[in-house]
């Protein structure tokens, strides 16, 4: 069967509709709608379901479904590993990262790449983890950067870890925390409320164990820079990586807050990809550098150093 036909029924299967499958395909319903037919004559399979509401694919289309899905994306990532190959250059790419890659090496990683290669052209989605898996699968991005511990087991999906990235909690010069004794409770600390991204399954697990209560954060943000100065303006405590407030804590406007019996707090980073999909040199050379990088190192080098 013709690779376009196999496309056609992915399209339809998606989209559950012939009218927007077609837009997708750019054909004409009509032309759309024989394909499919065609593809049901060859196969001898009932492919779809035509509801007056959505058309449903069969249990037969399913079957066939799956398999024309990894068909057309063999297919694709075919076209796109000869052009590279046959260009030989270093092409643009589009990439992801989580708030606490974003808040860390990305802005030394991005100057490093533009004084090295004025010539490609760079496209970053900052985002949580699960957005950046939907780019993924979509194929909007080439790969993402982010806190891997609750990624779903896919083998579709290839995971390299890279170092784990410390951090703690802190808080604004001369909050209540700092000023009454050297440590604190973490029942006390979150009385104050705490700010952070989205928290990991198994961490949020330790610190409701050691609250004896649900750990609800005081404000959820994908965005460090926004957890920063809401945690200068107020009580609020703020749980971050070391590298992430570095500046404010050299410049002595946020402080660590040393927690009693708390273990010591650490992301687990990790570059995820597709499986199977070969990256465009230039994806290849930004997933070696951070590779190579140390935790911490973009607070105080350049992440262009390989």
């Amino acid at each position: 069967m013709d690779l376009k036909r196999w496309a056609h029924i992915v399209a339809v299967a998606d989209r559950r509709s012939f009218v927007r499958a077609a837009e997708q395909v750019h054909l004409s319903q009509p032309a759309l709608t024989r394909s499919i037919q065609a593809a049901e004559a060859e196969l001898g399979l009932q492919l779809f379901d035509r509801g007056t509401n959505e058309v449903v694919a069969t249990p037969a289309g399913e079957f066939v479904v799956a398999r024309a899905r990894q068909l057309v994306f063999n297919s694709r990532c075919l076209e796109r590993d000869v052009e590279l190959y046959r260009s030989r250059a270093l092409g643009d790419t589009a990439f992801g990262v989580g708030p606490f890659p974003a808040a860390t090496f990305l802005s030394p990683l991005l100057t490093a790449m533009r004084r090295e290669f004025p010539g490609i052209n760079l496209r970053v989605e900052i985002s949580n983890w699960q957005l950046l898996l939907e780019r993924l699968r979509d194929e909007d991005i080439e790969f993402f950067v982010a806190d891997t511990r609750d990624l779903p087991s896919d083998p579709n999906l290839h995971g390299r870890a890279l170092r784990p990235e410390p951090g703690g909690f802190y808080v604004r010069a001369g909050h209540p925390l700092t000023t009454t004794r050297k440590t604190a409770t973490l029942p006390r600390l979150w009385s104050h409320g705490v700010l952070s991204v989205r928290l990991p399954t198994g961490v949020r697990s330790v610190i409701s164990r050691l609250l004896g209560i649900e750990a609800t954060l005081a404000l959820e943000c994908d965005d460090i820079e926004v957890l920063k100065d809401v945690a200068l303006a107020c009580d609020a405590v703020l749980a971050a990586p070391h590298a992430a407030v570095a500046r404010e804590v050299a410049a002595g406007r946020l402080q660590a807050v040393e927690v009693a019996g708390l273990p010591p707090l650490a992301s687990e980073m990790g570059i995820v990809t597709l499986r199977g999909r070969t990256p465009s040199p230039m994806a290849a050379l930004i997933i070696e550098r951070l590779s190579a990088m140390a935790p911490g190192e973009a607070s105080s080098a350049s992440a262009g150093r390989p």
